[in-house]
């Protein structure tokens, strides 16, 4: 099952074009599925549907989330549809299940006033609060993903036409605009800061870090978390959050929802109905206000 697996994942790597994120993922859900099997001598080419049941129904034994079910299974469909395409077994023997019910959590967001408090924390009086400004600035301008926002090339930010190209897993990419607001903060970084940091002149990541190297997932996070201890947000903030806040301030505002689900990547626009709940705060206190039997 081993070699299977190996190939497997080589072939999400090689022809789905998956990000190492994903892989890993897959890696764990697969890996953690061959264990359960040799624990209680399931031959993986044999298993039908009913086995993998017990197996969900294990996870679930164990306190696994249903999302985590949910993403478990949607692995090890994965790997039965390639060991068919490969003729190593005749049929899916996950065909047949239905994914747990996932509940849709309410996004935590930021106010707009608590957007404005986070992104006036860096300052400008050196190369790193100059970088972190530009930062935090694309991060609540585009909704990018941590992965995507430091994945970002120099060559993917075009100043002139105002937007940066976002390339997602799967060489999928999107061209998202950049603000007023952002275009200035990214400017001033690129042309002040950025040329100072790298040690070497033929690195193209464009966020780096102290070292002059691309900025990794962990950094960018301690910067969030280190501007929101600043600006006294008592709210938990991660990255993501300012992913939801840029959609549910554009929702608010009145943009299409069809142009907020191109604008964050999402293929399934059920993903951004999420928002959805956010968009008519204000005609309910309206309605709370002038409506006598509210």
């Amino acid at each position: 099952m081993e070699k299977h697996i190996k190939q497997f994942l080589d072939f999400l790597k090689n022809e789905k074009k998956l990000s190492n994120n994903t892989l890993q993922s897959y890696s764990r859900d697969i890996n953690q599925y061959r264990e359960y099997l040799e624990k209680n001598r399931i031959n993986y080419v044999k298993v039908d549907n009913e086995k993998i049941t017990d197996y969900l129904n294990y996870l679930q034994e164990i306190g696994k989330k249903s999302s985590t079910v949910s993403r478990n299974l949607a692995s090890i469909r994965s790997f039965y549809q390639y060991l068919v395409r490969i003729k190593k077994v005749k049929r899916d023997p996950t065909e047949s299940i239905q994914s747990p019910k996932v509940e849709k959590r309410v996004p935590s967001v930021l106010t707009s006033q608590e957007i404005e408090l986070l992104l006036e924390q860096p300052k400008n009086f050196d190369l790193k609060g100059i970088r972190d400004k530009a930062m935090l600035e694309v991060a609540y301008a585009t909704g990018m993903r941590v992965t995507e926002i430091i994945s970002l090339d120099v060559e993917d930010v075009n100043i002139e036409e105002g937007y940066v190209t976002c390339k997602s897993s799967g060489n999928k990419q999107r061209n998202i605009p950049l603000g007023s607001l952002s275009i200035k903060a990214l400017k001033e970084y690129m042309e002040e800061a950025r040329p100072i940091i790298i040690k070497d002149e033929n690195e193209v990541a464009l966020f780096v870090n102290v070292n002059g190297k691309r900025l990794t997932r962990q950094g960018f996070w301690k910067i969030v978390k280190f501007y929101k201890e600043q600006a006294h947000i008592t709210k938990d903030i991660t990255p993501h959050v300012l992913r939801h806040s840029f959609a549910t301030h554009l929702l608010q505002n009145g943009a299409d929802l069809k142009a907020i689900q191109s604008m964050l990547g999402h293929s399934d626009i059920s993903s951004t109905q999420v928002y959805m709940q956010f968009q008519d705060s204000g005609i309910k206190n309206v309605y709370k206000k002038a409506h006598p039997r509210a």
